[in-house]
């Protein structure tokens, strides 16, 4: 009998405290699932990307770097081939040489040689100017036909051009030679003589860009082309972002914008760091608007414009990478 009464006891105290259990397993699931979650405002790490590249257009050289390479400020990072730089450096060094000699030998006086010689040299041109022109008018009658191309066309005009020029040249030439030089004629020339200096100058600091120099000191984050490749003027061949001065960008409804003001400082968690980090806000702007933007005055409420917020570290990070994910709590 009293093991019975045992027994029965057993069974309600059991009971009792599996109800118990399972009331409080409600209640904590309840207050799980009605509990305020964390919110937290994602960002990421940047940095400004420079582009190494070169005036002139060519084929790519040798290049000194790789993706991933540290380079230092005015460091060699790629040099360019061009065969018509070279070909204009050796013109514009002959047509300084050819003004400079003039220029001199006016300053001397004429001699009978000289305007025999610059009698040949006009007839010359002149001849040259006549075999340009009528290369030129079959050039452009085969275009008006469709036989050629525009190129064609546009070189043969270009010869002809140059060759009228240089007729015209050589005729002053022999004019000089047959009257003598003025002192207008020889400051002419003096000034022709400085003009083709400034030619040449001109010529010598676009081959000086053959060579591409880093601007900034950072990390080679990619390069675009590579040896021999053909590179046109302005081509970006190789990019170097600046890590150093790496920084924070996240966007912000304007509703939560309170807590970041212009030097404000504020705490963000980088998960591939596995650390929190300080950040001081630097830059605040309106995100751009890409429709008509109306006011909705649904049940008292209004639309939220978002505002971009951009950060910069309190400290120097290590190990940091741009793209790298930010956490920022609103709690």
């Amino acid at each position: 009998m009293i093991d019975r009464k045992v027994i029965n006891l057993f069974k309600v105290v059991s009971s009792g405290i599996i109800v118990a259990i399972i009331v409080i397993w409600l209640i904590f699931s309840f207050y799980l699932a009605h509990k305020p979650k964390s919110s937290f405002l994602q960002g990421q790490i940047e940095a400004t990307q420079y582009s190494i590249s070169s005036k002139v257009a060519g084929r790519v050289g040798e290049i000194f770097v790789k993706k991933g390479d540290f380079i230092k400020e005015g460091e060699l990072a790629y040099t360019i081939f061009s065969p018509e730089l070279d070909a204009k450096i050796k013109q514009a060094q002959a047509g300084y040489k050819a003004a400079q000699a003039l220029s001199e030998e006016t300053n001397k006086g004429v001699r009978i040689e000289s305007v025999e010689s610059a009698k040949d040299l006009y007839e010359a041109a002149k001849a040259m100017a006549e075999l340009a022109e009528k290369t030129y008018i079959r050039i452009q009658n085969l275009y008006d036909s469709g036989v050629v191309s525009l190129q064609k066309r546009d070189e043969a005009e270009t010869n002809y051009k140059s060759a009228k020029s240089n007729e015209d040249v050589a005729y002053q030439q022999y004019k000089i030679a047959l009257d003598g030089a003025t002192k207008e004629t020889r400051e002419a020339l003096k000034q022709k003589e400085l003009a083709a200096l400034g030619t040449l100058d001109e010529v010598e600091s676009y081959a000086k860009d053959t060579q591409a120099f880093s601007p900034i000191s950072g990390e080679v984050s990619n390069i675009l082309l590579h040896t021999n490749e053909l590179a046109p003027s302005g081509f970006p061949v190789v990019l170097v972002v600046d890590i150093d001065n790496a920084y924070l960008r996240f966007s912000i409804r304007e509703d939560k914008l309170e807590k970041f003001k212009i030097g404000s400082e504020f705490e963000g968690f980088i998960p591939a760091l596995n650390k929190n980090v300080k950040f001081k806000v630097r830059y605040i702007a309106l995100l751009g608007e890409f429709a008509v933007w109306k006011a909705a005055n649904k049940d008292k409420s209004y639309d939220m414009k978002s505002y971009e917020v951009e950060a910069s570290f309190v400290e120097k990070i290590d190990d940091l990478r741009v793209g790298m994910s930010v956490l920022i709590s609103q709690d």
